[in-house]
C-alpha cells in the first residue's frame, strides 16, 4: 500500500516594511526600494502621515506619487509593492501587515546613531521583527528630501535627484509656496 505524499508547506510570504515621509519620494528612496523589492516578496512602502514635518506634499499625493513611482520596480523586480499611508508606532504597522522585516536606508554615518537607537527600540517592541539596513548607493548618498526642498525653493536644479513626475510636482509645489508667500 502507497502512503500518500506529502505535499511541501507553502513557503511563507517574506514582507518587509519601508517607512518614511517621502516628502518628496527621491531616487535615493527609489534605490533603497528597488534593492529591498529584490529581498521580499511583498514589500509595504509606508507613507507616514508626520505633519510636524510641514511637507510639501499632502500624504494623498505622497503616496500617489510614491506609487506611480514605484510600479515599474514593481514589475522588474517580480514583487509586489504596497504603497499605504501609515500612523502610530511602526512596529505595529510591521504587524499589520504581517511584515517580519523593517528595511531602513543609510546614507552618512550621520545617520547611524538614530537609526541605530530607532532598531533596538523596535527590537524590544516586537522582537519577531528584525530592522535591515541598506546602504544608499554612491551616487544617491548625500540625497535627501530636505535638500530637495531646500535647493528647489531657491531656485537650484534638482533634476539628477528625484524622478521626473516628482520633478515636476516639486516643482508646482514649489513655485505655488513662494507665490502665495509674496
Amino acid at each position: 500500500m502507497r502512503r500518500p505524499v506529502k505535499e511541501p508547506p507553502m513557503p511563507e510570504l517574506r514582507v518587509g516594511i519601508y517607512p518614511g515621509t517621502f516628502d518628496p519620494v527621491t531616487n535615493g528612496h527609489l534605490d533603497v526600494i528597488a534593492r529591498a523589492a529584490r529581498l521580499v516578496d511583498r514589500l509595504v512602502v509606508g507613507v507616514a502621515i508626520n505633519a510636524g514635518k510641514g511637507p510639501l506634499f499632502p500624504l494623498d499625493e505622497r503616496v500617489e506619487l510614491v506609487k506611480a513611482e514605484t510600479d515599474k520596480i514593481a514589475a522588474q523586480a517580480g514583487s509586489e509593492i504596497q504603497v499605504v499611508p501609515f500612523t502610530g508606532l511602526l512596529v505595529e504597522f510591521a504587524r499589520q501587515y504581517g511584515a517580519r522585516m523593517i528595511i531602513r536606508g543609510l546614507r552618512a554615518v550621520s545617520d547611524f546613531d538614530y537609526e541605530f537607537q530607532m532598531a533596538g527600540m523596535n527590537h524590544r517592541l516586537a522582537p519577531d521583527v528584525e530592522t535591515v539596513f541598506l546602504m544608499a548607493s554612491e551616487t544617491n548618498q548625500f540625497i535627501s528630501s530636505r535638500f530637495v526642498k531646500e535647493v528647489a525653493t531657491l531656485g537650484g536644479d534638482v533634476s539628477s535627484f528625484v524622478p521626473p513626475l516628482t520633478l515636476d510636482r516639486t516643482l508646482v509645489r514649489v513655485r505655488s509656496r513662494k507665490e502665495a508667500a509674496e
